[in-house]
């Protein structure tokens, strides 16, 4: 049984994504962004999970992005629309404000690699987005490979080309990304 530290961005919708990883019979502890490295280490987790949220990643994350730092190497991260954010903007990328403007509730249709997360998936497959902000593709760093893109151009997938740390920018708990949304998270755990 995989352990799985969810990590709450304040989202109001982060317990669906729980719910996809009890689904597949996850031991689950969810903690808010606070959560200290000493009390990480006290849960010991198999993966990690960061929710989506408001904000920036750079100031309404909490300790999320020391957790990145001192664990991608070691430990698989999936982050989700903030999340995904946060693990580029801690890879030394930059998130900003999205060109296309913000997109809240729109369908996208995702052009993506079939790799890792995104395999067995169709080409494209469509998922609601609910973003104002997005990481810009000329400041990915070499450590960090574009895994998925949305019909407008926007980074919708982002992978560790060394770790198993992945992200993606769209909700895959999303009621219209289903049933997409659960095989991107079996795929994760599979990693």
């Amino acid at each position: 049984m995989n352990k799985v530290l969810f990590i709450n961005n304040n989202d109001s919708f982060v317990y669906i994504i729980v719910d996809y990883f009890l689904q597949n019979d996850c031991n689950v502890i969810v903690v808010n962004n606070e959560i200290t490295i000493k009390e990480f280490k006290e849960i010991k987790p198999d993966r990690i999970v960061i929710s989506p949220g408001p904000g920036h990643p750079r100031t309404d994350t909490g300790n999320v992005i020391p957790i990145i730092e001192k664990y991608y190497s070691k430990i698989p991260i999936f982050g989700v629309c903030l999340g995904l954010q946060a693990i580029v903007e801690t890879m030394g990328g930059e998130v900003d404000r999205a060109r296309v403007g913000p997109i809240h509730g729109e369908l996208a249709k995702i052009y993506h690699d079939g790799k890792t997360i995104f395999k067995d998936l169709p080409k494209p497959f469509e998922a609601t987005r609910y973003h104002s902000l997005a990481a810009w593709e000329e400041s990915l760093p070499d450590s960090l490979e574009i895994s998925a893109k949305a019909e407008d151009g926007t980074i919708m997938g982002v992978r560790h080309k060394k770790y198993k740390m992945e992200g993606v920018q769209f909700h895959p708990e999303s009621i219209l990304t289903i049933p997409h949304g659960m095989k991107i998270i079996q795929n994760f755990l599979n990693l």
